[in-house]
């Protein structure tokens, strides 16, 4: 049986053009409900909205003993507006508009892959409204639900070619805050800590964490400081973007941000933030990339430096395959796009792997 490319590509102009940027509330509750809505019309059941501070959530359940997680977001990062500009469109082979890649396409795929199948006890489906903040609303659920689940497949857009993602870095964000002295700049400097060159210092030492040979990055990606020109400047603060592979380095990591000090006589450093999301193994993914390579000997999978919600649901152990939302690129960006004709077929491998999940002899430890 084929899914329907027509009904497919309906769906997602609706859910893209319904906008729904992390944080807007009520463009959240509108996204919801559309997505709800599709998940009724093509599955059956009952989709429940959960609210949450970050905007609700939704959950849909084939009933029975859960035994696999479809997970995925209806928040994008683009701000209301975007689809005046960047209408939905069909042109070439490929879907454009923002969210269709990341991961509003994944979604549609995800849905009509499932209504392939004529029996869903054993699935469960969640999707969140605060993936690309973070997901400090959802966390517990996510975690809740796929410990209860026992396997997870995340519908996030594919890697290069169509390759699934069976590894992710994880993910933290820093904030470095500096506090010195003001003084005039031209009457006393002597006087005053200057604490932009305090962050100049903190800078390079933060940059010097980084080992690429061990999959670390740590980028100073945002500074601020000072107040106007003729002053030296009390206040300044860095922003640091920071990935890791393992364990080992997210410790390592945390003890040096921990460890920081100020290099200048009377300036103070204060250290916030942290990681948000821990590594994705590759071994969490390994027994679920080889049930989708039963389906497409093809397939390839690769690990990479974003993050996910399987991020979270790989910490537990919980085995979890990335990336089987939509084939395209551009996610974040204005030429984010999806192309048509892998449509199908994604939505076929995910029926595949539930129908695998479901039945009543399979385990993912199997």
């Amino acid at each position: 049986m084929q899914p329907d490319v027509n009904a497919m590509l309906h769906d997602l102009r609706q859910l893209v053009e319904v906008e729904s940027p992390s944080g807007d509330l009520e463009a959240l509750q509108a996204s919801a409900g559309v997505v709800a809505e599709i998940l009724q019309k093509r599955l059956g059941g009952e989709a429940v909205l959960v609210e949450s501070a970050a905007g609700p959530h939704i959950r849909w359940s084939g009933g029975g003993e859960p035994r696999v997680l479809i997970l995925g977001h209806h928040d994008t990062v683009f701000p209301i507006g975007t689809l005046a500009r960047r209408p939905f469109l069909v042109e070439d082979g490929k879907a454009y508009g923002p969210g269709t890649f990341d991961m509003l396409g994944g979604l549609v795929q995800a849905v009509h892959g499932l209504a392939l199948l004529p029996d869903l006890s054993g699935v469960e489906v969640l999707v969140t409204s605060d993936e690309e903040v973070g997901s400090g609303a959802s966390r517990e659920l996510i975690e809740q639900l796929a410990q209860e689940c026992g396997a997870v497949l995340v519908f996030e857009g594919a890697g290069e070619g169509g390759a699934l993602k069976t590894g992710r870095k994880g993910c933290g964000t820093f904030e470095v805050s500096i506090t010195g002295r003001a003084s005039h700049a031209g009457l006393e400097p002597e006087a005053g800590v200057n604490a932009l060159v305090e962050a100049a210092h903190q800078v390079l030492a933060i940059a010097a964490l980084g080992r690429p040979e061990l999959g670390t990055t740590v980028v100073p990606s945002m500074a601020s400081a000072g107040t106007a020109s003729n002053v030296v400047p009390a206040e300044a603060k860095i922003i640091v973007d920071v990935r890791v592979a393992s364990a080992d380095e997210t410790a390592r990591i945390e003890a040096a941000f921990a460890g920081l000090r100020a290099v200048g006589a009377g300036a103070k450093v204060a250290v916030a933030g942290g990681f948000s999301r821990p590594p994705m193994p590759e071994d969490v993914s390994e027994h679920l990339f080889g049930v989708a390579r039963q389906f497409d000997a093809n397939l390839e999978g690769i690990s990479v430096g974003g993050g996910s919600d399987g991020n979270l649901t790989a910490a537990l152990g919980v085995p979890t395959l990335d990336g089987l939302g939509a084939v395209g690129g551009g996610a974040h960006a204005d030429h984010e796009y999806l192309v048509v004709s892998a449509m199908a077929e994604r939505a076929r491998l995910t029926a595949h792997l539930a129908r695998y999940l479901t039945a009543p002899a399979t385990s993912p430890a199997t």
